[in-house]
């Protein structure tokens, strides 16, 4: 997994990264700027209601901590999932292999005695 879709801003707009979009809601960007901003967050309904929701944080410093805190733990949960799947793959085992093929040469070998046998 690619670490830009473990960014929790980074997938709210293809357009807006998550630098201009903390600068914004700490108020750092010019007004021609933000106007940008906000037409290209208006498009989609989600970004909008997201904007509107990192809005209310009292704190605005605090928002790029949060969004560290934010991937952190996403990036923790994701790598705990990933470690169980991978965990539940079967891993290539040469002694199993050998040990079929082992087997399968004893019933063939096996199979031939027993046909000489009978035959004879």
């Amino acid at each position: 997994m690619t670490n830009n879709l473990k960014d929790i801003l980074s997938s709210s707009s293809p357009d807006v990264d998550q630098e201009t979009l903390l600068l914004y809601l700490q108020g750092r960007l010019s007004e021609q700027q933000k106007h940008e901003l906000e037409k290209q967050l208006m498009k989609d309904e989600f970004n909008e209601d997201a904007m509107e929701g990192l809005q209310e944080f009292k704190d605005k410093e605090q928002l790029q901590y949060m969004v560290e805190m934010l991937n952190r733990d996403l990036k923790k949960k994701t790598e705990k999932k990933k470690r169980q799947r991978e965990k539940m793959q079967l891993k290539d085992q040469p002694w199993l292999y050998l040990s079929l093929l082992i087997l399968l040469l004893l019933i063939v070998l096996s199979y031939v005695v027993i046909r000489r046998l009978i035959n004879n």
